[in-house]
């Protein structure tokens, strides 16, 4: 592909995966206007989320193998038109069940289009000078996506309506589906590829019970008979998938693709940054919205200092030493840093505490995710061989979402509980109904922070052990892969 045609198809790939960023920030934003609008209960307002993160993280696998199968663009532009028509549907919602049902539908088709994004981006760009920065672009226009998303979902909230923070996402899709029409090249199919339905339910189903059993602990309590079930049952469930991926003739996850320990430490640790990531934004955006009294625009404008971070994490410091340095040079710095931003956002109370906590803690925390994050995106997809690169850009993502959804779901029942306790624990003493349900959720959310940092941790520790690589892999060059494809029979 001619250089300016390969840039502004990076332009396309990029566009298509800020709109899953931005919708995923712009729904933190409206998600209080649209529990109160839709009577959502605080156990349930986590599945505006968590049915996203679930659907995306659960079929992941299965969207990467079919990119495989049908190819690249055509996977990527179908994923467009679908993300578009369940986003239409979500805005039209006149019940909870109808958006969970939505947001899930979202998720399937990010599923097919997430791992095409990825897998074109780490095959377009070959050569580690221009890799780098085709990933730091990247990553930067994804944290301006994160910014984009927050005021956009201010802005809409605030003067339109939380509904209009769905459909925003059609046109986004449109723009996107004629750019790849016009500039993304054909082919990257694979005769040899085969979808593994089998391994896409046992994956599926073993998330759904893990996620679902973690989100009823909350009104059922942990030592809960259907609640054991439920997380018991997705243990076993997901070992009878890896089981199955080592038997299944093509399997959704590669053995080669996991063997690789520079890929595992980059997944293991993607995995537990965003268990821990996911649900803070979810805590951040009420702590704002709801204790500290700020409108939807003022919100968005307070999430700003996270993506100024994030871009210059990305940008200035993980793209320009990603390929003079090792790996986890730039990893545990990263996590470290951010970690120690949760544990300063931890400390808030009731009384307003952003310049002294938030805004600090915000720009720590970007700065951290954004070398962190990069770095691990060019280890998960480098020296992966050309049929697999759906697979592993697709695991690199499930890691990623199936974080978010046990970290949703999990810190959020880990909030509710200890809120609940707090509130009971404290009637008495605090006769101020309103004071008593700002302490009491503000208590909530502190501790479900320090849990997402011990998460942020223990990333930080599986990175510093595993990662061991002095430099970042690239993929093949072109002309290396060119001859694969031609003899499905081997």
């Amino acid at each position: 592909m001619a250089d300016n045609r390969r840039w502004w198809a990076l332009v396309v790939i990029a566009l298509a995966q800020l709109m899953v960023v931005l919708d995923m920030t712009i729904v933190n934003i409206a998600l209080p206007s649209a529990q109160v609008a839709l009577h959502m209960s605080d156990g349930n307002r986590q599945w505006v989320i968590t049915a996203y993160t679930l659907a995306f993280g659960g079929l992941l696998l299965l969207g990467g193998r079919i990119a495989d199968l049908a190819g690249r663009r055509v996977a990527f532009m179908t994923g467009l038109v679908g993300f578009a028509a369940a986003s239409a549907l979500g805005g039209a919602a006149v019940n909870q069940g109808m958006l969970f049902g939505a947001r899930a539908l979202q998720g399937v088709f990010a599923a097919l289009l997430a791992p095409a994004a990825l897998s074109l981006l780490a095959t377009t760009f070959t050569d580690p000078k221009e890799r780098g920065k085709a990933f730091g672009i990247f990553g930067a226009i994804i944290g301006a996506g994160a910014a984009v998303g927050l005021l956009a979902g201010g802005f809409l909230t605030q003067y339109l309506d939380w509904r209009w923070c769905l459909y925003v996402n059609v046109p986004i899709a449109l723009v996107a589906f004629a750019g790849a029409w016009a500039l993304l090249p054909g082919g990257g199919r694979h005769p040899d590829a085969r979808l593994d339905v089998p391994g896409a339910l046992l994956g599926s189903a073993g998330m759904l019970s893990l996620v679902y059993g973690f989100s009823e602990a909350e009104s059922r309590s942990w030592t809960d008979g259907l609640v054991l079930t439920l997380l018991a049952g997705g243990v076993a469930l997901l070992g009878l998938f890896g089981y199955w991926q080592t038997r299944a003739p093509v399997p959704l996850l590669p053995m080669t693709v996991v063997r690789d320990r520079q890929r595992i430490g980059a997944f293991l640790t993607v995995l537990l940054v965003t268990i821990g990531m996911f649900g803070v934004f979810l805590f951040l955006t009420y702590y704002m919205q709801r204790v500290l009294g700020y409108s939807p625009v003022k919100t968005g404008v307070a999430y700003l200092p996270i993506t100024v971070g994030m871009v210059t994490g990305s940008t200035q410091v993980a793209a320009r030493l990603l390929h003079r340095v090792p790996p986890r040079v730039l990893m545990v710095p990263g996590l470290l840093l951010a970690a120690g931003a949760l544990a300063l956002i931890a400390q808030v109370g009731v009384e307003p505490a952003y310049a002294s906590h938030i805004l600090p803690g915000m720009l720590m925390l970007g700065l951290g995710m954004g070398t962190a994050m990069m770095t691990s995106v060019s280890l998960a997809t480098g020296n992966v061989a050309p049929r697999d690169s759906g697979a592993a850009s697709a695991t690199f993502n499930t890691a990623q979402q199936v974080g978010g959804s046990i970290g949703t779901a999990l810190l959020n029942t880990i909030a509710a509980s200890v809120t609940t306790r707090y509130a009971t624990a404290h009637a008495a003493s605090v006769p101020d109904k309103a004071l008593l349900a700002a302490r009491a959720a503000v208590h909530g959310f502190n501790v479900a922070t320090w849990w997402a940092m011990a998460a942020l941790l223990l990333g930080a520790l599986i990175a510093g052990v595993v990662v061991n690589a002095d430099r970042a892999p690239t993929p093949q060059a072109p002309r290396e892969r060119a001859p694969e494809p031609v003899d499905s029979a081997t």
